[in-house]
């Protein structure tokens, strides 16, 4: 049974004491892939040497999260263009995130529009962050229908309804993470229509653990906790949910 994990950040300092342990695990649960998304050039150093300790494991994207667009954005979006190489599989994580601040909702828009602008230049998809700021994002994407934009709705949390309208402005797919496990959850409950030719599985390590593994450290060999439960709400197998989001996510990405 093969699994991908399409982000996750095991370049954390979360992991300095057992990095390898953690590559183990993950190897040993059927893990062939852990795609590391980037941050910002003030952790792209750590993300590269650890990618570069284990590359027949670790893809990575070039990036600039939301989070970290202040005034010095375009500084950062042009250290994301200069740290782009033949083997970069996405541009992300890139997007939005009105959760904690809007002071720089503004930049962050102008960020995203010129990295979508890459993407589409450098043939790369984009993998996106998008928290209480879909309204938006929906606005965005709308205004890049022509170019057939392909990517993945990172850590997606929202309904049906929303997916199928994201959908027609390009060619989408949502990642699925330890959040579809937490009780009472709303894309616990969404995941049952979301057709499984549109899902890939990742952890966002070392955040966001599945249950039983709730509020501790993430890691990707917790990916069969993710496509167990998806299995048992589709009434399908796990294999068959390893099988088809590993298909997905090599399409996607080119792995």
């Amino acid at each position: 049974m093969e699994l991908i994990d399409t982000h996750s950040h095991i370049y954390d300092p979360a992991y300095a004491e057992d990095l390898p342990d953690v590559i183990l695990r993950a190897r040993q649960a059927g893990v062939s892939a852990i795609i590391q998304a980037d941050i910002d050039s003030r952790e792209r150093e750590a993300m590269l040497s650890v990618c570069a300790r284990f590359p027949d494991m670790l893809p990575s994207m070039r990036g600039l999260y939301p989070g970290s667009v202040k005034d010095d954005w375009r500084d950062e979006v042009d250290k994301v263009i200069e740290s782009i190489t033949p083997d970069t599989v996405a541009i992300g994580e890139i997007g939005l995130d009105y959760h904690w601040d809007t002071t720089w909702k503004k930049e962050q828009e102008e960020a995203l529009r010129v990295l979508l602008d890459l993407a589409y230049s450098k043939d790369l998809p984009v993998n996106i962050h998008c928290r209480d700021a879909t309204e938006d994002f929906i606005r965005i994407i709308k205004d890049y229908a022509h170019l057939h934009l392909r990517g993945n709705l990172h850590a997606y949390s929202g309904s049906l309804e929303t997916f199928r309208q994201i959908s027609r402005y390009g060619d989408w797919s949502v990642g699925i993470g330890g959040v579809v496990t937490f009780r009472n959850s709303a894309i616990g409950k969404a995941i049952r229509d979301i057709p499984l030719e549109r899902i890939v599985l990742e952890t966002d390590a070392p955040y966001l653990s599945p249950v039983p593994h709730r509020g501790e450290r993430n890691e990707s060999s917790h990916l069969t906790l993710i496509a167990g439960f998806i299995a048992s709400a589709k009434g399908i197998s796990i294999e068959e949910v390893a099988a088809k989001t590993s298909e997905n996510a090599k399409r996607l990405f080119g792995i």
